[in-house]
């Protein structure tokens, strides 16, 4: 059966009211809801709710949900085919290539090369699968950095998938700690960490910012990796200033074009200086040292 998206928009304060009363009120039913960020800068968020079967009933129910949180949304509907989404994902999880780094998915393993640092993610599990300008542009900058400075202590810091903690134990043989806000993301990153045979070097923690007693253990990082959005790396920059080691390097990304200068600015206020910027697909990514 096809399903229907009914959506809106919001900022992102009423967003997350509205969605937490949606998942209260749609709890039984069991039916999907999302919140997208549409555009940072301008607050713009999109809620999503799926139906199936009396979508005009549920689109009632909405209504009156919005209503007595004091809200009107103009509702608007899209109608979603029937898809294997398996088999889509699988289709559309194309090898990439990034220096000597060769992501891939498992039905794309006889297309490895010898030479290659081979990392396999499984599609569809967590954020980070090689195909967003950010995680290949860091792939890139670290497969540089490492090889310049020959780093012994590396952190992931929002590691998602785990691709740039692979990466970076593939490529320097080295301990990662590779850390994530979402506790789902988390078990996905140990799960490609062993995947990728390479669970005895990258340590996987559920932690938010520098907030766990790991960091005190492991402080201070020759390398720190983070690819996760420029504000919140604006408000790290302190933290990331203390847990890593004098000399070492940062290598930051998940940043626009427009975001680079408030980003380096952020930093070289915390006594970093700037190496270099990356320019990938409308995304940068940065090297930055202490």
């Amino acid at each position: 059966m096809a399903q229907t998206r009914l959506h809106f928009t919001a900022g992102k304060i009423e967003a997350d009211r509205i969605f937490a009363a949606l998942d209260a009120a749609f709890e039984d039913e069991g039916l999907p809801l999302a919140v997208l960020e549409v555009d940072e800068d301008r607050d713009i968020h999109e809620v999503s709710l799926y139906a199936d079967g009396d979508v005009d009933a549920v689109e009632a129910r909405l209504k009156d949900i919005l209503a007595g949180l004091a809200l009107t949304k103009p509702i608007e509907r899209e109608t979603l085919p029937e898809i294997d989404w398996v088999a889509r994902s699988l289709e559309g999880l194309k090898p990439v290539r990034a220096g000597r780094f060769f992501v891939h998915g498992a039905h794309d393993r006889d297309r490895r090369h010898s030479g290659d640092l081979a990392i396999e993610i499984e599609a569809g599990l967590a954020f980070g699968t090689g195909h967003h300008g950010t995680t290949a542009g860091c792939l890139e900058m670290l497969e540089k950095v490492v090889r310049r400075e020959r780093p012994r202590n590396a952190l992931d810091l929002g590691t998602g998938s785990a691709v740039l903690a692979i990466a970076l134990a593939r490529l320097a043989h080295i301990p990662v700690l590779a850390t994530d806000i979402d506790p789902v993301a988390v078990k996905v990153a140990a799960a490609n960490a062993r995947l990728n045979h390479v669970k005895a070097l990258v340590e996987t923690v559920t932690a938010p910012g520098f907030h766990h007693p790991i960091f005190g253990r492991r402080a201070p990082f020759d390398l720190i990796v983070a690819n996760i959005l420029a504000r919140p790396l604006m408000r790290l920059a302190p933290e990331m200033a203390k847990h890593i080691r004098l000399g070492g390097s940062l290598v930051l990304s998940g940043i626009l074009d427009r975001q680079r200068d408030a980003v380096v600015s952020a930093y070289v206020g915390q006594s970093f200086r700037h190496v270099r910027t990356l320019h990938r697909e409308g995304w940068v990514t940065i090297h930055l040292k202490r």
